[in-house]
């Protein structure tokens, strides 16, 4: 099924990109591509139970290019490197994903993205946080779902202040591409009453031999200088297991002293709902409340660093509190 969307969404997009070009209104263009780096490292001081785990990671990387064949049709390709970290044990190894690759058509009412694409999940909170070095958005730390997959994906533009996007993914994620009967099916809306407030509206659909629905609804003030943003999120049936629903909330604020130094806080509550027969949710390690502040710099473009200080409270009964000192830096180029 994937396989003939491709095909489809590939006639479509060169017969598109055919006609744009023949009516173009006579301005040259030449195609043109540009690297992409972007390295996420950091320092953290771990404190937990009067315990302390001081230690440097690089905790991601990202290698790509994008290429513009033409003013509408375009490719991009992003290696991922990650880290392997998932017990807080240092050192840590690394594997290497092909995150994006896909050939997109553009113009101005409509995008059409296939291959290997970026989902319409959780890219405008990821936007609207803006510290994807610092913490990632609640929906990804919760796996809500990936942040690339294998599929065909199509936005509508319908005025300069509203778009609705609809996407056929595999469902696996670009950690995990398998070919199966399963597909994943999503549908958003963003909208923009005035100038800098943003509203998101988002639901998704699959199945197997369980159902997994989500819904995502966020709002968010964003200028040159203030940001401040909330959002809601529901998953049913988490990784296509019955019973394992749960919800979570995060709301953050940001504000640019200068265009050298920023200030930012965020909040997260994360809480599971309880199985027959359990005594605690079974998404136990994950619930609770987590607290970050710090402080921003940006010495040079393509520079940030953060000093910042992330609080996480377990709801568990037997988890307890981590406090991580650390301070963030993120190269882009």
């Amino acid at each position: 099924m994937i396989r003939k969307m491709f095909f489809t969404a590939l006639v479509v997009c060169a017969s598109l990109s055919t006609f744009a070009q023949n009516n173009e209104d006579g301005t040259s263009f030449k195609a043109n591509g540009k690297p992409i780096v972007n390295i996420f490292t950091d320092f953290r001081y771990s404190i937990q139970d009067g315990k302390t785990n001081p230690a440097f990671e690089v905790t991601r990387a990202y290698f790509g290019y994008i290429y513009n064949f033409t003013p509408n049709f375009s490719t991009k390709v992003l290696l991922d490197v990650t880290s392997n970290n998932k017990s807080g044990t240092f050192p840590s190894a690394y594997s290497a994903y092909i995150k994006y690759a896909f050939g997109e058509y553009t113009n101005k009412i409509f995008t059409v993205d296939f291959g290997m694409i970026d989902t319409n999940l959780f890219g405008i909170q990821e936007t609207m946080w803006g510290r994807r070095y610092i913490m990632k958005a609640i929906l990804d730390i919760n796996e809500f779902g990936s942040r690339a997959d294998l599929g065909v994906g199509v936005k509508i533009q319908a005025s300069p202040r509203l778009s609705f996007d609809a996407q056929i993914v595999n469902g696996e994620g670009y950690q995990k591409v398998q070919a199966d009967s399963t597909v994943k099916i999503s549908a958003g809306i963003s909208y923009e009453p005035v100038k800098h407030l943003f509203f998101r509206l988002y639901g998704d659909y699959m199945k197997k031999n369980t159902e997994q629905s989500s819904f995502s609804a966020m709002v968010a003030y964003k200028n040159e200088r203030l940001t401040l943003g909330g959002e809601y999120d529901y998953q049913k049936g988490h990784k296509m297991i019955k019973g394992h629903n749960f919800h979570d909330f995060s709301i953050w604020g940001a504000f640019r002293a200068s265009h050298t130094t920023g200030i930012f806080a965020r909040y997260d509550y994360t809480v599971s709902d309880k199985t027959t027969g359990e005594g605690e949710s079974w998404n136990g390690t994950k619930d609770g409340q987590t607290y970050a502040a710090g402080v921003e710099f940006f010495p040079v473009k393509g520079i940030a660093i953060s000093p910042n200080i992330q609080i996480s409270n377990p709801k568990l009964k037997s988890g307890k509190q981590t406090t991580n000192i650390l301070v963030n830096f993120a190269f882009s180029l």
